[in-house]
């Protein structure tokens, strides 16, 4: 069956855009050949700096033929409705359409519309131009004579040419014929810039991709990175040293390369003397090359060694040596002007900065920094008891924690925010406690970041958090849809492992309101929808922790919960119940309760809410409820204030045969209207005795 292929060949598109870009022009190829009716066999997309490319396999040479069968107006309809129906099957008079006879609906016209299958080539000449020309770049320019005209084409870089040919393995294959702007449409490409600049003419994949192999160009991106990578290890083995490798470096730089060459530097061994962070940060962002790992040191901790790798797009005649040299001089400049940063910054202490941070704004309506750092160290302080961190120590480390940010060194390198403040407190004399927390009061910064453990960091990293979020509700700046650009969601979801990982008891309602004050604000205004977004986000983390989302709604609907740790342990528990006979009995009895009482509620408009009358339970079965429910909910109840989850689930167990009983014998909706009262009255009882521990009408069964 016929391929196509396709490349789009341009001048250097950023590295950051390769990938997507690549799986757009996949997905929106595809998804226009499948909204047409031509099925394929396989598409793969691929992307270099000069080009994007893909190949559709096995596609038909031609679409299927149609025939659809319309059915049109009654015979004897009015004439607007015969006409109507004439041009919307396209005939030319009603000779043209056939009469069917239905024995209920009469006769009626019928128009039988037969279209052949049109041929891919025609299609794709049809498709691509308007692909191209809409591509969702995340930015694109104009550019030439032709962008002075309007609606003229934008890429992300100009385009130099279109290979676009279509055609079975067996035959040679045709170009799809389309224009677009005056660019070049044919079998020509070219490899790489400076190694093989001369053109290529290729006429399908399986000649594509060796013509750019040979024309030192690797087209597959996860290809260029693996290259990369095990030449890169190669080199640091035969050194005695270990490659610290990085994903996100790696797949820039392998967008910045056709044809990768791996080769090594080296740099005074002096610059050790700097935080290995900080010369990794340099390495990596000036050069875009990684650092190596040499021996540990005398106390026994990793160090780097004094070389790096770098990766040229460039096999040189001098064996890479004088782009090694290059590259040496442009490090060693970057890291002379790290050191400086280094013993500028050690020679201030972070408390004298501490005044600068006034003079930043943190937020129009919420202040500058240094008001902001005095709200962390209050509420830090607050906090404190409840982690088990030393007061003094957390606010010692809220008022420290962003003086980096006025530093030489976090100017220049912004990603080094924390770490920095830890080595300079340390330097200074700070307590361990302080130091790691001006580091961790960050973290987690991401679902897969690690948590603080460390009772004053869990503090300051707390309080932080809480100050934002608040902060932001206040001045009702909450995310929306899609949009978090202050992220909330995270810091929100960072609140949540933190409490969970440090197993602390915190009533965020009661936290909300200190946060708030710091802010001069009631937070009765916002504290309950901001407690409600907490319960989002729970939802969430443990739902991808593998808890069951109605179990999560079931716990929550209760009054008053806003303590996640408890949250946490009871929905555990509660899942567990569940898990038995008796659980799921349970549930299937309280929840046949509940549907009752809420129609004989609605129906009655009135609730039973009142006791049981003892004299009016009439049958053994409902007296035996009656005894159950006093005891078992007693139980609960007393369970649940203890935070005993297990012995209160223990205690509704103990319901799942009367309640069984009493629907197998007991008719609720009796004649006798006290009856039927006080009956109801006992599947209130019923339903009260289970919301001890959660609100068994929002689980569903044993789904998930």
């Amino acid at each position: 069956m016929p391929d196509l292929l396709l490349e789009l060949f341009s001048e250097e598109i950023p590295a950051r855009m390769q990938r997507r870009a690549a799986e757009d022009l996949r997905k929106l190829v595809t998804d226009a050949l499948l909204e047409r009716g031509f099925l394929y066999e396989g598409a793969k997309a691929f992307a270099t700096p000069r080009r994007l490319a893909l190949h559709v396999a096995g596609l038909p040479a031609r679409g299927q033929d149609v025939r659809e069968e319309r059915k049109g107006p009654r015979v004897g309809a009015p004439e607007g409705a015969i006409q109507g129906f004439l041009k919307s099957a396209g005939l030319a008079s009603l000779d043209e359409a056939t009469i069917v006879s239905d024995p209920k609906k009469g006769e009626f016209y019928v128009a039988v519309i037969e279209r052949p299958g049109r041929e891919t080539i025609e299609v794709l000449a049809e498709i691509l131009p308007a692909i191209i020309k809409s591509f969702p770049w995340p930015k694109s320019m104009r550019w030439g004579a032709a962008s002075r005209e309007p609606g003229s084409l934008r890429w992300v870089r100009p385009l130099h040419s279109i290979v676009a040919s279509f055609g079975p393995e067996t035959e040679t294959p045709e170009v799809v014929p389309f224009a677009i702007d005056g660019v070049e449409i044919g079998f020509t490409t070219r490899g790489h810039r400076f190694l093989a600049p001369q053109p290529i003419e290729v006429r399908r994949f399986a000649d594509y991709l060796p013509a750019l192999e040979r024309a030192f160009v690797v087209l597959d991106a996860d290809r260029r990175k693996d290259i990369i990578l095990h030449d890169a290890r190669d080199l640091a083995f035969a050194r005695g040293l270990d490659l610290v490798e990085d994903e996100g470096l790696l797949e820039e730089v392998a967008g910045l390369v056709e044809w990768p060459v791996t080769l090594m530097g080296a740099f005074d061994e002096r610059f050790l003397a700097i935080p290995p962070e900080v010369i990794r940060a340099t390495i990596r962002a000036n050069q875009k090359c990684f650092v190596l790992r040499g021996a540990p040191g005398p106390d026994g901790r990793e160090r780097l060694a004094n070389a790096f790798i770098l990766v040229s797009n460039l096999v040189a005649s001098d064996g890479g040596a004088a782009i090694v040299a290059g590259n040496e001089r442009v490090v060693r400049a970057r890291l002379s002007d790290a050191a400086f940063f280094w013993e500028t910054d050690r020679k201030v202490k972070l408390e004298d900065r501490l005044p600068r941070l006034d003079t930043i704004v943190f937020h129009e309506k919420l202040g500058t920094q240094g008001a902001r750092v005095a709200r962390i160290a209050s509420l830090a302080r607050a906090l404190a008891p409840v982690v088990g961190a030393d007061p003094d120590l957390a606010e010692r480390a809220a008022r420290l924690a962003k003086a980096d940010l006025v530093t030489e060194m976090v100017g220049e390198f912004p990603e080094l925010q924390g770490l920095m403040g830890r080595y300079y407190a340390a330097e200074q004399g700070e307590d361990p406690a302080v130091a790691a927390a001006i580091e961790e009061h960050y973290k987690p910064l991401g679902p897969s970041d690690r948590v603080p453990s460390g009772p004053v960091s869990v503090a300051v990293a707390l309080a932080d958090k809480l100050d934002t979020l608040v902060g932001f509700w206040a001045i009702d700046e909450k995310p929306t849809g899609s949009k978090d650009p202050y992220a909330l969601r995270r810091a929100a979801l960072g609140v949540i492992r933190l409490v969970l990982a440090s197993e602390a008891r915190i009533s965020l309602r009661a936290q909300i309101a200190t946060a708030a004050s710091g802010h001069g604000r009631d937070s009765g205004a916002f504290a309950e929808d901001l407690l409600a977004f907490f319960a989002d986000r729970l939802k969430v983390y443990l739902r991808d922790q593998g808890a069951r989302h109605d179990l999560i709604d079931a716990v929550f609907a209760l009054p008053g919960q806003d303590d996640l740790l408890m949250v946490v342990r009871r929905v555990e528990a509660l899942g567990r119940f569940l898990d038995t006979e008796d659980g799921k009995n349970l549930l299937a009895g309280s929840r046949r309760a509940a549907n009752i009482l809420r129609i004989e509620e609605k129906k009655d408009s009135r609730a039973y809410d009142a006791a049981p009358d003892p004299a009016l339970l009439s049958l053994p079965e409902e007296a035996a409820l009656a005894d159950a429910l006093r005891s078992a909910g007693a139980e609960a109840g007393r369970a649940v204030a203890a935070e005993d989850f297990e012995g209160a689930m223990r205690a509704l167990s103990a319901l799942r045969a009367p309640v069984d009983a009493f629907f197998d014998t007991v008719t609720v909706n009796a004649d006798d209207a006290r009856l039927r009262a006080n009956r109801l009255a006992l599947l209130h009882a019923l339903r009260a005795a289970t919301r001890e521990v959660a609100d068994f009408s929002r689980i569903g069964g044993e789904g998930r």
